[in-house]
């Protein structure tokens, strides 16, 4: 039976932003306070959706959007442009959670437009609009798989849903939108019996049947497990995607191969003009040498900083143009110190792992203990986990109950990087964070895919939440 989404007032879309209802706080597993907001369930229907959106079946036809998609690409011109920028010295506080939509199935990601529409991604193969209170399925492209997933609330444990680590995974928005109604998805493909691939694919949503789309990237490396997945449009206005290397580690050492790879590239799809020239690498490859990035962000002078899942040692690395960061060969102190890869500014050689994912760079008021800090969406640990960045000669934020401070002589020394654990066991398995047009901050969960640990998934799994100081 298709899969048909009903249209309810799942979330409010007040001026640009997301918003929820209040009601009275109930007691969460973990003692604290959760903001009950009476958030809606995305359930499913045999019935068609025929107001205002629905679900389109993709044609898997091939088309070029007569839109202008070219963009300037001045980083100096982004919004968020602050050379002065200056990092908390405080710790960040406690936070609540307040439910918008219960019952998604594996949401992996969720990128906002500038006029205050948001998209979600479900690993199942669904991508999802939230709009004028409604919850809408966008698009449903045909060669997409359905990763799979195990009911809410329920007590299996299967490391490997159908799709392993696959499925329909990031999502971005163009920067013009709505004036160019694109989105861009990064999706896996079957491409034999035994072979997948993953694809970035754009889709114009405001086509009657917006499963007509453009391959920006039409087959980049698969596997069962490290298959990155994360899009976003730079400060620059170029499109960055994390690779991972598929399982197949000595791979991400090979700069013309496109996996444990950042890529950098114009929104058609084509190479950064100014690109770093890697000696026998694709000029599509910014930095190399990568397991299984998922989190990209930008510090306000425009830095890019990643995240990825480090084979042991989770690590956070900030980007240097052309340089290779060690995968598989270098991951603890040592294995960094007998060779030139680039070193990371923190690792959880520290700590146990992080397993980290989505993440963001927070710069709004609406949590301002949180502002000015890297937040890493944390799956095996369960939480989210915060970096604050301190210049060298800086004042560092204390520690308290759960800090560590990453300043050991063989890390990234333009930093010295605090991290700080924050709903733990509260939401389970967080895979992104997101920062609505109106400085909100929002937060997407992934366990239905087998692997949640404690209370998870509840009955309520998987959620969109929003998130306020306690």
């Amino acid at each position: 039976m298709d899969r048909r989404y009903t249209r309810r007032a799942a979330l409010g879309i007040l001026a640009g932003g997301l918003a929820g209802c209040g009601s009275a706080p109930r007691e969460t597993a973990t003692g604290g306070e959760e903001t009950a907001s009476g958030g809606s369930t995305v359930g499913t229907t045999a019935e068609d959706d025929d107001g205002g959106g629905g679900l389109f079946s993709s044609t898997d036809t091939v088309v070029q959007p007569e839109y202008d998609t070219s963009l300037d690409h001045d980083v100096t011109a982004w919004d968020g442009y602050d050379t002065s920028w200056e990092p908390p010295t405080d710790a960040p506080g406690e936070v609540e959670v307040e439910t918008l939509v219960e019952n998604l199935e594996i949401a992996w990601d969720i990128a906002f437009t500038p006029n205050g529409e948001a998209f979600v991604t479900e690993r199942t193969g669904r991508l999802l609009r939230y709009r004028e209170g409604e919850v809408v399925n966008v698009t449903q492209p045909t060669d997409a798989i359905d990763a799979g997933s195990i009911p809410p609330g329920s007590d299996e444990s299967s490391w490997w849903v159908k799709g392993g680590e696959g499925g329909t995974l990031g999502t971005t928005v163009h920067p013009n939108y709505p004036d160019v109604p694109l989105v861009y998805v990064y999706y896996t493909i079957k491409v034999g019996p035994e072979e997948k691939r993953n694809r970035v694919a754009y889709f114009d949503v405001s086509a009657d049947d917006p499963g007509r789309h453009y391959r920006v990237l039409a087959e980049l490396p698969a596997g069962k497990f490290h298959n990155g997945g994360r899009i976003t449009f730079g400060p620059d206005n170029y499109l960055w995607v994390t690779t991972g290397e598929t399982g197949t580690p000595q791979k991400s050492q090979d700069p013309d191969w496109l996996g444990g790879k950042i890529l950098r590239l114009t929104p058609e799809g084509e190479p950064a003009p100014d690109n770093p020239d890697i000696d026998g690498g694709d000029p599509r490859v910014y930095t190399w040498g990568h397991r299984n990035p998922q989190g990209i962000v930008w510090l306000p002078d425009g830095t890019a900083v990643i995240n990825e899942h480090g084979g042991g040692p989770d690590e956070v690395n900030v980007l240097t143009p052309g340089a290779n960061y060690g995968w598989p060969t270098a991951r603890q102190p040592e294995e960094y110190r007998n060779n030139d890869f680039h070193v990371p500014v923190t690792s959880t050689v520290f700590e146990e792992t992080w397993a980290p994912s989505g993440s963001l760079f927070y710069t709004g008021d609406a949590v301002p203990s949180w502002q000015n800090r890297m937040l890493v969406g944390c799956l095996a640990s369960q939480e989210v986990t915060t970096v604050t960045f301190t210049r060298p000669d800086g004042e560092l934020p204390p520690l308290g109950d759960t800090g560590t401070r990453h300043d050991a002589d063989w890390l990234d020394d333009r930093f010295t990087a605090t991290t700080h654990d924050r709903l733990t066991d509260v939401l389970g398995r967080v895979r992104h964070l997101e920062q609505g047009p109106d400085g909100e901050l929002y937060a997407v969960t992934s366990n239905r895919d087998g692997r949640a640990g404690e209370q998870f998934p509840t009955e309520r799994d998987d959620r969109l939440v929003r998130l306020r100081p306690k």
